[in-house]
């Protein structure tokens, strides 16, 4: 099976590793990818948001499979391209993907499915936010609208905070993005994230995880991308776990009943909350850096995997989970999520993997002229550990990020940390 993965990053690089582990795997393209990925696949010379571009590669290259792994292609609907072609993709259509591509439309489906949310309202205008926030006062949730690469949202704990938020929004900051500004009820507990693989009728639960966005040590500083992150969740009671599971479910069958079909990964951001989970928001994608956890642990024939789910056969396709324990790491460069320098040599990943149960995943690499890894992005690399236990696996992880180097590394040393301590640790 000729395979074609769109994106770049360290979730990319975790899809690309799992597909290439299969033995139904032919040709593998990415575009663009990156240091780590271009070693594994060959690089196709396309815009992956393109969606003419794209079709048109694949029915060159007798693609079997697009998958697609970040937001925008998605949001710019390269998957209808792909499926009006004939040609199987994983992702959803570009109506479906405003389940991420706007957090009013996915309010709305959320309401048509009755599934629990935090209360909400959205503005179009600076003047109307602000009165709004007079009223409601903080702590408040400011959001974006639109794809802001996972820096859209700003938990304002004053009302200055969330002034300042609305006031970045209508700025510009996020340019179109920020031109609608959904305002949400604050909501208190620890985040999950359960992501649901679906090919519009079976839809499949995966592994629990949980990311830590701030940039800081004990969950300071501004959100990033992700920091680290670990599965399974400790503290998910079977309850909660199976209120979620349910949540997804309900939402795909809503769209479905919109004449909206889903196929591809349902990503629910949950907060458990004293009155049971809530839906904190909704992505179209794999998360990253969820992916380099959950995918490492996932046991069956990947690439069959997201195959059945692009052609409607996902309930033919058996899988599990390993019993072990995940813990990610994210080494960033010096200045992220502001900015920061690239181009700075990066050592120490053949160590790191050397130890057992550790993979290095890929983000911000590329190659230099010389042919050495340098740092290319503000996540650099993932580095993935698992063991039998939760503290094995974040001290391996650990372990590992000590060996790798490059000038201004930098790294959360509290990755799971607060989980350790169990549920009682987000009752203060």
């Amino acid at each position: 099976m000729d395979v074609l993965l769109l994106g770049a990053g360290g979730r990319e690089d975790a899809l690309l590793r799992a597909m290439a582990a299969s033995p139904a795997a032919g040709q593998l393209w990415v575009a663009p990818g990156n240091g780590g990925m271009n070693e594994i696949a060959q690089v196709a010379p396309i815009d992956p948001e393109d969606g003419v571009q794209v079709t048109l590669f694949a029915k060159d290259h007798d693609i079997d499979l697009v998958v697609i792994g970040p937001e925008a292609p998605l949001v710019a609907g390269v998957a209808d391209n792909l499926r009006d072609a004939g040609i199987a993709v994983f992702g959803p259509s570009g109506a479906a993907a405003q389940m991420e591509g706007s957090k009013k439309f996915a309010k709305e489906v959320m309401a048509k499915a009755h599934v629990p949310t935090a209360a909400y309202e959205a503005f179009d205008n600076e003047a109307d936010a602000l009165a709004y926030l007079e009223k409601v006062g903080a702590p408040v949730v400011v959001k974006a609208d639109g794809l802001a690469a996972g820096k859209g949202v700003v938990v304002a704990q004053t009302l200055e905070e969330a002034q300042d938020a609305v006031a970045s929004c209508f700025s510009g900051a996020f340019g179109e993005a920020g031109s609608t500004v959904v305002i949400e009820e604050f909501l208190k507990g620890p985040e999950v994230s359960l992501l649901s693989v679906t090919d519009g009728t079976t839809v499949v639960p995966l592994a629990t995880a949980q990311d830590h966005k701030r940039a800081g040590e004990g969950d300071t500083g501004p959100n990033t991308g992700g920091m680290g992150v670990y599965s399974p969740v400790p503290f998910v009671t079977p309850q909660e776990q199976a209120q979620m599971e349910t949540i997804n479910e309900k939402v795909v069958r809503t769209l479905a009943a919109q004449g909206i079909p889903y196929q591809g990964v349902l990503y629910g951001g949950f907060m458990l909350t004293a009155q049971g989970p809530k839906v904190l928001e909704f992505n179209a994608r794999f998360g990253d850096p969820e992916t380099q956890v959950i995918v490492p642990r996932f046991k069956g024939d990947f690439l069959q995997f997201l195959y059945g789910a692009a052609t409607g056969a996902l309930d033919q396709v058996p899988m599990g989970w390993d019993a072990r324990w995940a813990v990610s790491v994210v080494l960033v460069s010096e200045g992220y999520p502001g900015a920061y320098e690239k181009g700075k040599v990066i050592t120490g990943i053949d160590e790191a993997e050397a130890l057992d149960g550790v993979t290095v995943y890929h983000a911000g690499t590329a190659k230099n002229d010389q042919g050495e890894l340098v740092t290319a992005g503000g996540r650099v690399l993932d580095v993935t550990a698992m063991a039998p236990t939760f503290e094995e696996a974040r001290a391996l992880a650990y372990e590992a990020a000590e060996k790798i180097q490059f000038e201004g590394k930098t790294l959360r040393h509290d990755i799971g940390a607060r989980a350790a301590k169990g549920r009682d640790a987000w009752e203060v």
